[in-house]
């Protein structure tokens, strides 16, 4: 138990770091240099972590409900400097599920075609954990809320008739996020374990 923690820790830690830098990337390849004069485009953690949401969150969350969930401090981008205005936001936001989704893909289809199991049980132990997490990451992300990736989405499609359910989910976003993480994230938990067991081929 002890031992899947740490590693579970450790796995949250560089999945979120390489959520966010791909956000700054999403947000390089279209002209905002803002990450990288930040220096956030890089993998040390020194640069993305934070003591809430890269530590406290994930041992609360592990305690209560038996599962890790967290975050690393948001990469800053300038939405002004995006060559595409029209959703520049909407896809540097997208950028950092999508790259949770793609480490899920690689790890859960070494697992679905037994390329692992030659290395032994703990590997593969090892490389669900990963599928599991970055699964958690991305479907967390692409909730709705604010700050969350999902909400820059959202507000991408909402036509201008519709800007004051923006400005309600910016000023409520975070008393609304705390209450889904604990009494409503439950109900994603099946959802989490429907797309782990379509990817690695095993029980959730």
């Amino acid at each position: 138990m002890a031992i899947d923690f740490i590693f579970s820790i450790i796995i949250l830690i560089f999945s979120v770091i390489i959520h966010e830098v791909s956000h700054g990337y999403a947000a390089y390849m279209q002209g905002d240099n803002t990450a990288k004069y930040a220096g956030r485009l890089n993998l040390n953690p020194l640069n993305h972590l934070e003591w809430f949401g890269s530590f406290l969150l994930p041992m609360m969350s592990y305690l209560l409900g038996g599962f890790i969930i967290g975050w690393a401090k948001p990469v800053p981008f300038n939405p002004y400097n995006l060559r595409n205005q029209r959703w520049g936001e909407a896809i540097v936001a997208l950028a950092g599920p999508l790259s949770n989704i793609c480490v899920a893909l690689v790890f859960g289809l070494l697992i679905r075609f037994g390329f692992l199991f030659a290395f032994g049980v703990p590997v593969v132990h090892i490389a669900s954990i990963i599928v599991f997490i970055n699964l958690v990451l991305a479907t967390f992300n692409l909730v709705p809320i604010p700050p969350l990736d999902g909400s820059k989405i959202l507000f991408s499609f909402l036509p201008y008739q519709m800007q004051g359910v923006r400005n309600f989910l910016e000023q409520y976003g975070t008393v609304i996020l705390i209450f889904f993480i604990f009494f409503l994230w439950q109900y994603m938990v099946p959802v989490i374990g429907y797309e782990f067991s379509l990817l690695t081929g095993l029980v959730f």
